[in-house]
């Protein structure tokens, strides 16, 4: 398969091939490198598997491996791959806002249908929902010519404190962290100020709300923010 015959890429991919794309592109924008354990954590597989995908797309030019240096896209690599989170986030905003599905729930079922959803479907969606921005974690909606909007954050773990910071983007992939941090109105766009840093890795003192309340660094750095307007 050549990189010319890939106008279309992702409809000439099998579905696990489009899930490492997605998976690697997400490691790609929070990390400097998409390395075989990175991936094999993300996907939840053995890096065994990972190592036999990394081959396969390698072979179809879709990504570059060079040992200790993890993977890049090629050009088309990462068209296929914005097509495929943009199918994926455009689908969780639709979930939300159209059918109430909540939050924790929304990249699962997202999941299940973004394989098999059109480009007139696709259009459909976005023209319906007004082309929005951000998928309902916060993460960047690629456009349809394929360009993505990538704010400067920081993980919340890093913030020190005295420092007030707006949530922009939370990981979607644990449900029982989004319930918590639903409960605790961690949602994007919320504005929260870090008034204690416990040390040797202890929990963030925040206020939000008018309400104060503690968050433990793993929690914390599953949420990106910025520094507040």
């Amino acid at each position: 398969m050549s990189e010319e015959s890939l106008q279309r890429p992702v409809e000439l991919l099998s579905s696990a091939m489009q899930d490492y794309l997605k998976a690697i592109f997400v490691i790609l924008e929070q990390e400097d490198r998409a390395t075989t354990s990175a991936i094999a954590q993300r996907m939840s597989v053995a890096p065994a598997s990972v190592t036999a995908m990394i081959k396969k797309l390698s072979g179809l030019k879709l990504i570059t491996h060079e040992p200790y240096q993890g993977v890049r896209f090629s050009h088309a690599g990462e068209k296929a791959a914005l097509e495929i989170i943009r199918h994926h986030r455009l689908l969780e905003r639709y979930l939300s806002e159209a059918l109430g599905v909540p939050w924790e729930r929304v990249h699962d079922e997202a999941e299940k249908l973004e394989h098999a959803l059109s480009e007139d479907l696709e259009e459909r969606i976005a023209t319906m929902l007004d082309h929005p921005d951000v998928d309902p974690h916060g993460s960047p909606i690629p456009t349809r010519e394929g360009e993505i909007r990538r704010p400067r954050t920081r993980r919340l773990s890093t913030v020190d404190a005295g420092e007030t910071v707006t949530v922009v983007e939370v990981d979607d992939r644990d449900s029982d962290l989004l319930i918590y941090l639903g409960k605790l109105r961690l949602y994007p766009g919320a504005v929260v100020q870090v008034a204690a840093v416990e040390p040797f890795d202890g929990p963030l003192l925040l206020k939000l709300d008018g309400r104060e309340f503690s968050l433990g660094r793993r929690a914390a750095g599953e949420i990106r923010v910025s520094a507040a307007a």
